[in-house]
């Protein structure tokens, strides 16, 4: 998940749910639970007009 989300072109809940064959509201709790307030990681978020949410990890 962490490789995923390090990656350039960012990554959407749903290809990470498909790729740990997780349910997409226990990736989105993974991501504010585990990753953020747990690891303290900021995670950058961005929402095209066209396109899905995508998530990053960010400085």
């Amino acid at each position: 998940m962490i490789e995923m989300l390090q990656r350039p072109e960012w990554a959407t809940v749903e290809q990470i749910a498909e790729a740990m064959g997780w349910a997409r509201n226990t990736v989105r709790g993974a991501l504010a639970g585990a990753l953020k307030k747990r690891l303290g990681l900021t995670i950058n978020s961005q929402k095209s007009a066209d396109g899905p949410r995508v998530y990053r990890i960010g400085a």
